[in-house]
């Protein structure tokens, strides 16, 4: 892929949630100011505290050998980077990422959280040649209840399908269609510069 671009997890995110995100934040280099957000500075708050007291903390019933904590890690391979909150080592002998979300268990998994999952997955497998096929989150604010996440092959695809789309607006200035869902116009940062 390209040697010069590197992916986070959080900007394939906000492609998600619209493509513009993308356009406005990483190629015309304008910030979206997200200290201001109440919802992401609880979440890291919240994070910050986890990695603090979780440390002696193994999950037994799913298997965990080892596990490392806030770990940050790199792929050129698939010009992606992040930090993942735990790197599980399973008895199966792979391993799986566990994120903690700061949210409500809705009983559906957001596509944004499987592609985040799926990410950390091809950081794993790239940096540890372990096979991560699975994944884990656990969600806050329903008493942090734990759901497991499967990752196929098809994700691994799509996934890098979303980040060659990325690559493609931040090194060509591609302006890429707005969400089709208006709602999430009314609360974004970019509302009074984005051409309909």
């Amino acid at each position: 892929m390209n040697e010069e671009i590197s992916i986070t997890p959080s900007e394939v995110i906000e492609y998600m949630y619209c493509p513009r995100f993308i356009y406005f934040m990483l190629y015309l280099k304008i910030p979206q100011r997200e200290e201001q957000r109440y919802k992401v500075q609880r979440g890291k708050e919240v994070h910050d505290r986890k990695t603090r007291i979780n440390k002696k903390y193994l999950r037994k019933k799913i298997g965990v050998k080892e596990k490392l904590i806030n770990q940050k890690l790199s792929s050129n391979k698939y010009n992606i980077h992040g930090v993942i909150d735990e790197i599980l080592f399973l008895k199966d002998g792979t391993a799986a990422s566990l994120d903690y979300k700061f949210a409500k268990d809705k009983g559906r998994l957001y596509n944004t959280y499987k592609y985040q999952a799926v990410m950390y997955s091809m950081l794993i497998s790239d940096n540890y040649d372990i096979k991560a096929n699975k994944a884990f989150i656990v969600y806050i604010r329903s008493k942090n209840k734990l759901k497991e996440i499967t990752i196929t092959k098809n994700d691994f695809k799509k996934v890098k399908k979303v980040l060659e789309e990325i690559i493609q607006i931040i090194k060509k200035g591609y302006y890429p269609k707005s969400t089709s869902y208006q709602k999430r116009c009314r609360d974004c940062c970019y509302r009074n510069i984005c051409i309909k």
